[in-house]
Order: structure tokens, then sequence, then C-alpha cells
């Protein structure tokens, strides 16, 4: 079988990854998957023209219900779509916008949600006919690098100390875009860091850069993705966000800004830790530090959560098993 995928390929995004992603799974399965940039299309008829031209296609998958799956309205072949935060909590409020993914949903053969939150938020503000939505969380694979030297990393960064086993460093995983708010913590964490130089943060942003940590005791991180409080035109990002669980591979705590796509997935004090505020996520912070108890905690149910509702294998099963009710 064929089939046309489109999804938002921005190089290094959580949209890029997921689709590969996908992609891999149905092209495990024996199908040829053509993985397209919704970008290169301003409207269905686009996506009709290169069906036409390119084909044949027996099928279409989209990621997103209005920026995906409105281009595939008029491809002539059965589709489906996974879709996330981005739909049911902002795309929703525009009036056309919200018309066009009930549209959507109506023609679908399935439609994904990555958790049960979002299939439910959707089942209640969107007319989705006889679609049949079910839940599939993002699956998650981490790979160690064997040649990476944390203390040269450090120090490259510009972290002069002489023994970095005794440093403290919150590292913060995001796209350096207003939308995800990367200064959030900077005046909160600077007034600690004065009172204790050994907790450092780190942002690393995916521009030309790949970095995997190894798993150190000391090691604590700190995932923010889905801020964006400051862009109120933009409002909060609600997606459920792999980033956030992918550090409980590596056996290493979590704190997450307390938004609902964040709270889906961290639950405080039980697998992770939630902040309203920078000042909250500083005392937060103390705490987890000075607590072995905690950390243990946190870790622990973090790795029992990924491997139970991260699963790739199962990820793998769940699309190959949706593709053949595109036939």
């Amino acid at each position: 079988m064929r089939l046309l995928f489109l999804a938002c390929l921005t190089p290094r995004t959580g949209n890029c990854f997921t689709a590969e992603r996908i992609q891999d799974h149905i092209e495990r399965a024996g199908h040829a998957c053509v993985l397209r940039d919704v970008a290169e299309f301003k409207s269905a008829s686009d996506v009709a023209l290169l069906v036409t031209q390119e084909g044949p296609f027996e099928g279409a998958l989209a990621i997103h219900l209005f920026k995906g799956g409105r281009l595939l309205l008029d491809a002539g072949v059965p589709f489906g779509v996974v879709f996330g935060g981005t739909d049911v909590n902002e795309d929703v409020k525009d009036e056309r916008k919200r018309k066009v993914m009930e549209e959507v949903l109506r023609r679908s053969r399935f439609a994904v949600a990555f958790s049960k939150e979002l299939k439910e938020k959707a089942e209640a503000v969107l007319e989705c006919g006889t679609c049949k939505i079910f839940v599939q969380a993002q699956g998650i694979e981490t790979r160690v690098s064997s040649d990476f030297s944390w203390s040269g990393f450090l120090h490259g960064s510009g972290v002069c100390v002489n023994a970095v086993e005794d440093l403290r460093v919150f590292l913060l995983v995001c796209g350096l875009r207003k939308v995800k708010d990367p200064l959030y913590l900077l005046k909160a964490f600077s007034e600690w860091h004065a009172e204790n130089p050994r907790v450092i943060l780190i942002i690393i942003g995916p521009k030309d850069l790949m970095i995997i940590l190894p798993s150190r005791s000391s090691l604590c991180e700190f995932i923010d993705v889905q801020s964006g409080s400051c862009l109120s035109e933009v409002g909060l990002r609600h997606t459920p966000d792999t980033a956030n669980a992918a550090p409980w591979i590596w056996g290493v705590p979590v704190l997450a800004r307390d938004i609902p796509g964040n709270a889906a997935i961290v639950k405080h004090e039980m697998s992770g830790l939630l902040f309203s505020s920078p000042e909250e996520f500083v005392s937060l912070s103390k705490r987890l530090l000075s607590d072995a108890g905690l950390q243990e905690t946190l870790k622990k149910a973090g790795k029992r959560y990924v491997s139970e509702c991260h699963s790739s294998a199962k990820e793998r099963t769940t699309y190959q098993h949706l593709v053949d009710m595109l036939h």
C-alpha cells in the first residue's frame, strides 16, 4: 500500500520527530509512506494535484486536524488523522477552523489522540460524527552517546568548576522561541545561583545541536517545553510532550510548569513536581535536592510510567493496525 503522509516538518521539532517515527512504523509493515511538509501546500487542491501527478496513493495520513487534515479533503483517497493540543485547545477557538476540523473528522476513517484527555476534549468541543478516535501515547526511544563527555560539555559551555560532581544542573530542553518562553525562570534562578553557585541552568535549543546526556546521579532535570504565557495571542500550549517523559528513561527527576499538557503526564509528587511560578520552582527544587527519598520515588515512578504508557513497540503495533483501516 502506498500512503501520503502530511505533517509539519520543521527540523528538530516534536512534529517532525513524531512524523518520522510514525513513517518508520508504517514502512516496517511493508507499506510505502511518502512524507511531505504541509508548508509545501496552500490548499487541498494542491494536494489533489500531487495525488494525480505523483500517485497512485491508496490512502493518506496527516498530523493536525487543521494544518494537515484540511489538505486531504480533496485528495480522493481514504485518510486518517493524528491530533494534539493545538487542535482542540487553540484552533478550535477559531470558528472557521473548527468547522474545517469537524469536516475532517467526519470524513476520516480514524483519528488518533495522544492522550485520553485530548480524546475527551475533542469529543466535547467538536462534532466528530462517526469517526472512531483511538488513544495512542507517543513512543519514546533514547540512545546513549559513547563519546560524550559531561565535564567537557560543561567546560565548553563556560561552566568552570574543579569538581563537576558537585554541581546541580537543571537542563531546559526547548526551541528558542517566544511561545516556549525559555527565559521564564531566568530571574528567579539567577537569584538562587547567587545564593548557591553549585546550581546552574542550561538551556539547550535544537538549532544545529543534538546532545544526549548520560545518566548521572548529580543531574536533576527541569523540562518546561510548553510554557507560552508571555504570548497572549498564542495562549498556553497544552499538548502533552514526550520531552517531559524522556528523562525518566535516564533515571532523572522532572519538574514541569503546571499547565494541562504537562499535568497530563507529570503527576505532582508522584512522578514529578509541578510548579506555577518561578518562585515555586526554586522552592520545589530546593526540596528535591535535599530529599533523596523523594528523588528515588520520582525516578522509579517516572521509569514505570514510560514503560507502561510510552512503549515504542505498542505505538508501532497501533499505527500498523490503523493503516489497515485505510484499505
